[in-house]
């Protein structure tokens, strides 16, 4: 597998910037297709994670159909009722498990469009690098198998209505066969680079900012 070099951040201006605050436990949302830990004070998921794999992916018969229809998820359906916030304010509501991923089965694409699997997003951010992650992804699992995926948001630079507008969104995999991680580590800007590999981060690095020991 091709090496990347990894992108040089200063872990102390990410804590600075993304705020030492610690917030209440979030709630934990179990679905099908991804499992979900929601905070109800930033109205985002700050971790999200799910198994793609080849049987996943790969639809013995034709894929849903992508419907966009965004809902409030009925584990947590007040705190996540968000449809009024999103509107208007210039965010993508970005997938954290992306529609593409659940497409060979209605259940899936449904759960999938939950707001507790959104974050306000930059249109750069979402239809461009982050996409290109999604894809590979998607094509490590297709040619592996088996991919873990961890993926979330953090930080606070504003809001719309009630949603915090995450300063930063992060996406960890894990290459079951190859036993291989890649960590990476994303402003929530407008500007955007196209180049993936320049968002490689230290899998230490995500595992400090997130609270989250993914070993």
């Amino acid at each position: 597998m091709k090496t990347f070099k990894f992108l040089s951040i200063s872990l102390l201006a990410i804590l600075l910037f993304t705020g030492s605050v610690k917030e209440p436990s979030p709630i934990k949302l179990e679905h099908k297709g991804y499992t979900a830990y929601y905070s109800k004070t930033l109205h985002y998921s700050v971790n999200i994670e799910w198994w793609d794999t080849r049987a996943r992916l790969v639809c013995p018969e034709s894929k849903v159909p992508r419907k966009d229809a965004f809902a409030p998820d009925p584990l947590l359906a007040a705190e996540t009722d968000l449809m009024e916030d999103y509107k208007g304010s210039g965010f993508d509501r970005g997938h954290m498990c992306p529609a593409a991923d659940n497409q060979c089965s209605s259940e899936l694409q449904k759960e999938c469009f939950y707001f507790s699997n959104m974050s306000p997003q930059y249109h750069s951010l979402n239809a461009g690098i982050w996409k290109t992650l999604e894809s590979r992804t998607r094509e490590l699992a297709t040619q592996f198998d088996s991919v873990k995926v961890w993926c979330g948001s953090l930080g606070s630079a504003g809001k719309i209505g009630t949603v915090t507008i995450p300063t930063h969104c992060w996406k960890v995999i894990f290459i079951k066969k190859t036993k291989v991680w890649e960590a990476y580590l994303f402003e929530n800007t407008k500007v955007q680079t196209k180049d993936l590999e320049s968002k490689l981060t230290p899998l230490s690095k995500i595992e400090t900012i997130t609270r989250i020991k993914f070993k």
